[in-house]
């Protein structure tokens, strides 16, 4: 699992990150807005589930830069990521300080079926796509890794208080059984109720 042998539970690392968020925002987007809903029902919950992959750190960027007076956090994984990793060095550049990227890497593909992504199959080659360094490299200096549960557990606050803007890494085994997504609802009175929760 991306160059490692060790993977947590998917749900265990959401139940951890739903313990310590606090008052941030959480925007979630494809696999993590199947699982999240599930975990928390907050009022500033947004699922973003837009017909294309890669589009959840942008709109997340544009809340934490349009609102600097709150954090935000948002949940993707490596399938995602891959669609838009320049997303990475406009988060870099933007300097927004008060935006948490968890990114889940689970080396598939998972809602469409759980088919390997490309990172997952140079992992199985031994060939190992370092994401943290990958985020370092775009400029993000706050980014650390976690594949064992206690450790996250033990450290999932405080790296959450770390300057930002901040990259977490979670190695997660994929989730066994139907991939497929829910609608959350329709958009616009879901947007509206996230902007009444976030002031």
């Amino acid at each position: 699992m991306a160059g490692k042998n060790k993977a947590m539970p998917l749900v265990a690392a959401l139940e951890v990150l739903r313990d310590v968020r606090g008052d941030r925002a959480v925007i979630t987007s494809m696999g993590s807005a199947r699982e999240w809903p599930r975990l928390s029902q907050h009022p500033l919950d947004f699922h973003y589930l837009p017909s294309t992959m890669g589009g959840a750190i942008p709109l997340a960027l544009g809340l934490a830069l349009a609102r600097p007076d709150r954090e935000f956090i948002v949940l993707g994984g490596d399938g995602s990521l891959l669609m838009n990793l320049g997303s990475l060095v406009t988060v870099a550049a933007s300097g927004a300080a008060n935006l948490t990227i968890v990114l889940f890497n689970n080396a598939v593909y998972e809602v469409t079926g759980g088919q390997a992504t490309a990172a997952g199959a140079a992992s199985a080659a031994h060939k190992h796509v370092d994401f943290v360094a990958i985020a370092e490299h775009a400029g993000i200096s706050t980014s650390r890794t976690f594949d064992d549960l206690d450790r996250w557990r033990q450290e999932a606050a405080t790296s959450l208080d770390q300057p930002g803007p901040r990259f977490i890494e979670l190695i997660v085994a994929p989730v066994e059984g139907d991939f497929r997504l829910e609608s959350p609802g329709p958009i616009a009175p879901r947007l509206a109720a996230f902007r009444a929760a976030l002031g």
